[in-house]
């Protein structure tokens, strides 16, 4: 459990590991803006004590690893998947994918293009990769986010403080703890060269795609599958859940009732966890 620097895919990256090497590998991909702290450490500890491999990371402009000037990320969408496909190749070749939100958009892409590396998937509070008609963000949501400014970057106290918001406007009404996540907030804080830059993901350069259906090749995954959302979820309504275990055959959907837009809460973990194991393995 010691985070180490490693370099793949041209940039270096901050990665963190738990458990035995000798089991299954798992990556776990953070959404958007999150760093490794995304995945709490117990969570982590709770798939090693099953059997899995567990690899966390700093996404680019995240935590440890590279980063870019604000407003001004010099990488795609796709680089990041390629990112995530570098890890699970320099951490033995083949690993089962957990991503949310984002991640689970990068580990969709990978499912796609990267069949080879990946044994398993987990996607939590995602959405697909492919045009459907989903419901919107909720009209709470969007007035939180109206009303949310940003705090003064060189205050540590009010950059948890904004953190912490962040989190429970997101959160469903179970168990909100707030101590946890203030604890939480203080390391992202210390652990970030510049948190600012966690705001490029929203800015990063167009991808040159080929126009592809990617409900068709989403279609043809036939690795084990289990799609997690929050029954609750005021970013991406359960809809968005549905729609991308609906087309990925034999998927598993499993919805947490008082879960919002965020990581599998320690409730339920006792849920989760086997669901995500047994996928990795299935």
């Amino acid at each position: 459990m010691t985070e180490q620097m490693v370099h793949v895919n041209g940039v270096e990256l901050c990665v963190e590991t738990f458990g035995d090497p000798a089991d299954s590998a798992l990556l776990l991909i953070p959404g958007a803006g999150g760093s490794m702290e995304t995945w709490e450490a117990g969570f982590c500890r709770a798939l090693a004590g099953v059997g899995r491999f567990v690899i966390r990371y700093d996404l680019r402009d995240t935590g440890r690893s590279v980063s870019y000037p604000v407003g001004a990320p010099d990488y795609t969408f796709l680089d990041l998947v390629g990112d995530a496909v570098a890890l699970v190749e320099r951490f033995g070749g083949r690993a089962g994918v957990a991503g949310l939100s984002m991640g689970g958009a990068i580990a969709q892409f990978m499912a796609v293009d990267h069949v080879e590396k990946v044994a398993s998937l987990a996607l939590i509070s995602t959405s697909p990769v492919f045009p459907a008609e989903l419901p919107p963000l909720t009209p709470q949501l969007l007035d939180a986010y109206a009303t949310m400014a940003d705090p003064d970057w060189g205050d540590r106290g009010a950059v948890v403080e904004h953190l912490v918001r962040g989190a429970r406007i997101h959160w469903g009404p179970l168990g909100f703890d707030e101590d946890a996540v203030r604890e939480a907030a203080g390391r992202i804080h210390d652990r970030s060269r510049d948190l600012r830059t966690a705001g490029n993901h929203n800015a990063m350069k167009e991808a040159e795609r080929p126009v592809r259906d990617m409900r068709a090749l989403l279609g043809a995954v036939t690795v084990p599958t289990v799609v997690i959302h929050g029954a609750d979820d005021p970013m991406l309504p359960p809809e968005h859940g549905a729609a991308v275990a609906e087309v990925i055959p034999g998927a598993e959907l499993l919805v947490l009732d008082g879960v919002g837009h965020q990581p599998p809460p320690r409730p339920t973990w006792p849920v989760v966890v086997p669901a995500i194991a047994f996928a990795a393995t299935a």
